[in-house]
């Protein structure tokens, strides 16, 4: 059964963790403790019904203030699929959060309130998911049930996001009109809006295929444990282990080892207790190569036929998550996949402001700030463009004075390659 990552992102109070709420709700996925303790819940709605957002309103601050501030990682699976859903905070303040728990998803759901239509956020978080590769996206216009079900309100919110889509250059996006409120269109398809010929959002997520979305050409793995036990019953076992970041490697498949070059062929492929033809993107395995060559921790595993980039001098784009500015005079490390390396802001090239999605010259990144910088590296990196492959196309930016992650990169332009 496969897996469908999507993560929700709306303004506060668009019904992002109710959305979520329902939707474990009416595929009864909540435990029975969980239920309880949302009926003994002294958070009920107006009309006297289970608030549902506490399902994922885990902080106490949250459920204090009403409002998502953290990730929120929920689990569930029908019969067709198995879903891992992030709720990701809808204020301006927790951009950084959001950023987090978009990052490995695979389609984004954006809520849109139809009271209020297209509002700054939107555009924010539409931004957001397009900045981040994402490749398909459902537009669900909640709170309906407030709007007397109005197909007109729908249509014009519609031809509004349509301009916004066009302009971010998103693809694949679909419409929505829902009440998480009241479930309609969320499980089931709604008695109330039978103007609305499309599926419900549970049934989209069922069905959207997103296994077209990964590249195969891009087989990348990096080298996490070189694994040589020297004893006598393995006394020439040598194996360099990791998990595929992208792309499919085959047993007789010709591959290359970077950043230095050398070449060789897949004899074995081993994982656990088993032996295997070929491992795809995701799993963690032991590769066996015919010739006994230099790796180390930190190298990639390529195929010969679709090399990625090597470059010291990079062109990426940056979203900022520390409360400390950025400081070009600092060294940071940057963390590449299983490389870790040293390196310098050469250049701040811009700074968004996703509101207006015009680009700013400036000379510093605060937190939650996005825009594009220069930077050059200690080590050459083997990277790909993070359009042409997200999984190798990306890396955090890490104080050394702290460890703390205080960046995220999406590597856009190798200059030097």
């Amino acid at each position: 059964m496969n897996i469908l990552k999507f993560f929700t992102a709306g303004s506060v109070d668009d019904g992002k963790s109710t959305l979520i709420g329902r939707m474990l709700y009416d595929t009864d996925s909540i435990l029975a403790d969980q239920l309880e303790a949302l009926q003994n819940s002294n958070r009920k709605n107006d009309d006297g019904s289970i608030d549902l957002a506490i399902l994922t309103d885990g902080l106490r601050a949250e459920r204090e203030q009403g409002i998502t501030i953290d990730v929120a990682y929920k689990y569930f699976q029908t019969e067709k699929r198995k879903f891992i859903i992030a709720d990701t905070p809808g204020h301006i303040q927790y951009t950084r959060n959001m950023v987090t728990g978009a990052s490995t998803a695979d389609l984004a759901i954006i809520l849109v309130d139809a009271r209020n239509g297209v509002v700054e956020q939107t555009i924010r978080h539409s931004y957001l998911a397009s900045l981040l590769g994402i490749k398909h996206l459902i537009v669900c216009i909640n709170k309906m049930d407030m709007v007397d079900y109005s197909e007109t309100v729908f249509d014009a919110i519609v031809l509004k996001y349509k301009a916004l889509a066009h302009q971010l250059n998103l693809q694949n996006v679909n419409y929505i009109p829902v009440s998480a409120l009241r479930g309609d269109n969320v499980v089931q398809k709604s008695d109330h809006m039978s103007w609305y010929q499309g599926e419900s959002l549970l049934n989209y997520l069922e069905n959207v295929d997103v296994s077209s979305d990964l590249d195969v050409a891009y087989a990348r793995l990096p080298v996490q444990w070189v694994i040589r036990p020297q004893t006598e019953d393995l006394h020439d076992y040598r194996g360099y282990a990791g998990k595929v970041a992208s792309g499919t490697l085959k047993v007789g498949d010709e591959i290359t080892v970077l950043p230095s070059g050398l070449k060789s062929t897949i004899s074995k492929i081993e994982q656990f207790d088993k032996e295997l033809s070929e491992t795809f993107a995701g799993q963690s395995v032991t590769l066996h190569l015919k010739d006994d060559i230099d790796i180390s921790r930190g190298d990639v595993i390529v195929n010969s036929t679709s090399l990625p980039y090597q470059s010291q001098v990079v062109e990426a784009d940056l979203c900022w998550m520390d409360t400390r500015p950025l400081d070009p005079s600092l060294t940071y490390l940057i963390q590449h996949n299983s490389k870790l390396s040293r390196c310098k802001i050469q250049e701040i090239v811009y700074n968004v402001d996703i509101n207006t999605l015009e680009k700013h010259s400036v000379h510093e990144f605060k937190l939650n700030d996005i825009g594009r910088v220069l930077l050059k590296t200690a080590d050459v990196l083997p990277f790909d463009l993070y359009d042409d492959n997200r999984a190798n196309g990306a890396a955090i930016l890490i104080d050394s004075r702290t460890n703390l992650t205080v960046g995220a990169l999406m590597f856009r332009m190798a200059l030097d390659y």
